[in-house]
C-alpha cells in the first residue's frame, strides 16, 4: 500500500491537495482527523468549539463594524442560514470539511488542466473556493437533517439519567473550564463535558459525582464522590 501512495502517479493526486484552493480544504480535514482522534483518546472536548446558536438573534440586521454581534454571532448566523444546528458543532464541520474537499479536489482536477498559467489558475481558485463552501454547505445542512432529532432525544433522557450518577473522568484533566467524564449506562456509555467550581481538579480516572445541569453551556456539574456524600 505504501508503494502506491509513493509511486510517482500518485503525484496529481499529492499536486491537487497541496495547492489553491483544495489546500485549503486539506488542512482543515486533517485538523478534523487530529481533533477526533484526541477527542478518542481523550484529550479534547468533544464539544470543543462551541458556538451559543440558541441566543442569536435570527431578525436580521446588518453586521458590520457597527455592529453588535461579535465573530462567533456571525458565523453562528450562517450555520443557522445554512440549518447546521441541531448537532455539535464539530460533526457538521466535519461533514462539511470532507464534503468540500471531495468537491473542491474534483473540480481542479478537471478543470484546472484547461486554465492556462499560475496566476490565472489562483484567481479561479477564489470562485472556487467560495462555490464550493457554499455548495458542501447546503450538503452539509440536508444530511445532517436526520441526526438533529436523535440529539435532541439523547439530550433529553441524558438529563434525566445523569443527575446523582457517578463517573469517570476520561480526560487529562477535569477543571472549571475543561474536562470529560464517562458515564456507564449499561451500553456503550455516555461522554459527558462536565466542569468543576472554584479550585477543584481531578485527573483522569477519577471518580466524580454529577450533580447540576447547566442547559445554557451544556455542561455538567460535578464533585468527588466524598464532597457528595457529606463525608
Amino acid at each position: 500500500m505504501f508503494a502506491i501512495l509513493l509511486s510517482e502517479g500518485m503525484d496529481p493526486f499529492y499536486e491537487n491537495i497541496s495547492s489553491f484552493p483544495t489546500l485549503i480544504y486539506t488542512v482543515l480535514l486533517v485538523v478534523c482527523i487530529f481533533y477526533w482522534a484526541g477527542a478518542v483518546l481523550g484529550f479534547v472536548d468533544l464539544d470543543v468549539i462551541d458556538l451559543d446558536l440558541d441566543s442569536f438573534d435570527t431578525s436580521g440586521g446588518d453586521v458590520g463594524s457597527d455592529s453588535p454581534h461579535s465573530t462567533p454571532d456571525v458565523l453562528a448566523g450562517l450555520m443557522l442560514r445554512f440549518g447546521l444546528v441541531g448537532v455539535p458543532v464539530t460533526i457538521s464541520v466535519s461533514i462539511l470539511a470532507l464534503i468540500g474537499w471531495l468537491l473542491c479536489y474534483y473540480t481542479v482536477h478537471f478543470v484546472f488542466p484547461f486554465v492556462p498559467g499560475s496566476f490565472l489558475k489562483f484567481a479561479a481558485g477564489i470562485p472556487v473556493l467560495v462555490g464550493t463552501l457554499y455548495v458542501s454547505a447546503m450538503i452539509t445542512g440536508v444530511l445532517i437533517r436526520p441526526l438533529r432529532p436523535l440529539f435532541q432525544k439523547a439530550t433529553q433522557e441524558t438529563i434525566k439519567q445523569v443527575l446523582g450518577q457517578t463517573a469517570v473522568v476520561r480526560t487529562s484533566r477535569v477543571d472549571n473550564e475543561f474536562g470529560e467524564a464517562t458515564l456507564e449506562d449499561g451500553g456503550a456509555g455516555l461522554i459527558l463535558k462536565v466542569r468543576t467550581t472554584g479550585e477543584n481538579r481531578f485527573a483522569k480516572g477519577d471518580k466524580v459525582v454529577i450533580y447540576e445541569k447547566l442547559s445554557e453551556q451544556n455542561i455538567y456539574r460535578v464533585i468527588s464522590e466524598e464532597e457528595f456524600l457529606g463525608l
